[in-house]
C-alpha cells in the first residue's frame, strides 16, 4: 500500500469518526462519549496532515502548546450559564483561522504565480480564486459576527436590536459590493491587483459580520451562534478545497450541516422562521410601528405575585436561557412544588 493510500485511508476513518461522534451528540446520555470520539478523528486527521505535509513542527508546537492552554484554561473556568458565549468565541476564532488559511495561500500565489500553482493544485486560477474569496469572505463573517454576539450575550455590549434608518439598504449594498468585488478578484489577473481585491474584501467582511448581528436582539443570539456555528463550518470546508485536504472538507461539510439543522430546530421550537429572527429587527424604528402589541408592560410587585400564585388553579412554567443564567430551577421547582400542595 502507498504512503498516499495511507492517508487517505486515515482521513476516511477520521470522517468516519466524526460522523458517529456527531451522532452520539443527540443523546445526553452518549454525547460525552461522541465528543471524545469526534477528538480522537480530529486527533487523527491532525498528525496524519502534519506527517503528509512535512511542515515546520516548531510552529506547530508552540501553536498546540498555546492553544491548549488557552482552551483548557477556558473550559475549566468558564460556567455552563456562559458556554452560549464561549461557542461564539470557538465560531469566531474558527472563522478567522479559515480567513488566515486563504490569505497565506493568496501570499503564496503571489509567490510563485499562478501558472505554478494551478500546475501544482491541479486546478483552474479560476476555481482557486473562488475557493480562496469564499473562504475569506464567510470566515471573515463569522469572526466579527461570532464577537459581536458573544459581546451581546456576555453584556459588554446592548443586548438590544440596533436598528436604524436605512439599515436594511446599507446592508444590501453591502453584500453587492462584497459580490461585486468577489467577482473582480476571481476575474482579475493582475496579482496586485487581485490582492487590493482581497484586502477590500476582507474589509467588507469584517464590517458585514457585524452590520448583520446588530439588527438581532440578545434574546436570539442562541439562533444566531448556531447559525455562525454552521458558517464556521463552511468557511472550514471553502478552506480544505483552497489546500486541497479532503478531511478538511468532510468535517466542514459535517459542522455545516449539523450547525444548521439545529438552527432549524432551535427555530421551530421557538415558532418563527430563520428569516424573522435574522431580518426582522431591519429597518425598524420604534415597536408602535410595527403589527405588535404596544401596551406599556405592568410590573407586580412580589407581594401581588403571592396573591396571584396562591389563588391559582393552573400555572404554567416556561423555562429560558433567563432561568438558566438566574440558577433558580431549583427554587422554581420548590415553588411548583408548593403550588401542588396548594391544589393548583
Amino acid at each position: 500500500m502507498s504512503f498516499d493510500s495511507i492517508i487517505n485511508l486515515a482521513y476516511v476513518i477520521a470522517a468516519t469518526l466524526f460522523v458517529f461522534g456527531i451522532k452520539m451528540l443527540g443523546s445526553a446520555e452518549t454525547a460525552r462519549r461522541g465528543n471524545m470520539i469526534s477528538g480522537i478523528g480530529m486527533l487523527i486527521a491532525v498528525v496524519v496532515t502534519l506527517l503528509n505535509k512535512g511542515m515546520s513542527y516548531e510552529w506547530i508546537v508552540a501553536g498546540l502548546i498555546v492553544g491548549t492552554l488557552i482552551g483548557g484554561i477556558s473550559a475549566r473556568l468558564v460556567k455552563m450559564t456562559s458556554m452560549p458565549e464561549l461557542v461564539a468565541l470557538f465560531n469566531g476564532f474558527g472563522g478567522l483561522a479559515s480567513l488566515l488559511v486563504a490569505w497565506a495561500e493568496l501570499e503564496k500565489i503571489r509567490g510563485i504565480g499562478w501558472q505554478v500553482y494551478s500546475m501544482e493544485m491541479g486546478t483552474s486560477s479560476y476555481f482557486s480564486s473562488f475557493v480562496i474569496y469564499l473562504a475569506m469572505l464567510i470566515g471573515g463573517i463569522t469572526f466579527t459576527g461570532s464577537l459581536y454576539a458573544y459581546g451581546k450575550l456576555s453584556g459588554r455590549v446592548s443586548g438590544q436590536a440596533q436598528v436604524f434608518p436605512g439599515q436594511k439598504g446599507i446592508n444590501a449594498l453591502m453584500l453587492i459590493a462584497i459580490l461585486v468585488v468577489g467577482v473582480l478578484f476571481a476575474w482579475s489577473g493582475d496579482l496586485d491587483t487581485a490582492n487590493k481585491l482581497f484586502i477590500s474584501g476582507v474589509v467588507l467582511a469584517l464590517i458585514f459580520g457585524v452590520m448583520g448581528v446588530m439588527p438581532i436582539g440578545g434574546g436570539d443570539m442562541p439562533v444566531v451562534i448556531s447559525l455562525l456555528n454552521s458558517c464556521s463550518g463552511l468557511a472550514a470546508s471553502a478552506a480544505g478545497f483552497v489546500i486541497a485536504n479532503n478531511v478538511l472538507i468532510v468535517a466542514g461539510c459535517l459542522v455545516g450541516a449539523s450547525g444548521l439543522i439545529l438552527t432549524a430546530i432551535m427555530c421551530k421550537a421557538m415558532n418563527r422562521s430563520l428569516g424573522n429572527v435574522l431580518f426582522s429587527g431591519f429597518g425598524a424604528t420604534s415597536q408602535s410601528e410595527g403589527d405588535g402589541d404596544d401596551r406599556e408592560p405592568k410590573a407586580i410587585s412580589v407581594q401581588d405575585a403571592y396573591y396571584v400564585l396562591e389563588a391559582a388553579s393552573s400555572v404554567v412554567f416556561i423555562p429560558g436561557y433567563g432561568m438558566a443564567v438566574a440558577q433558580a430551577q431549583h427554587v422554581v421547582k420548590e415553588l411548583g412544588e408548593l403550588l401542588e400542595e396548594n391544589g393548583a
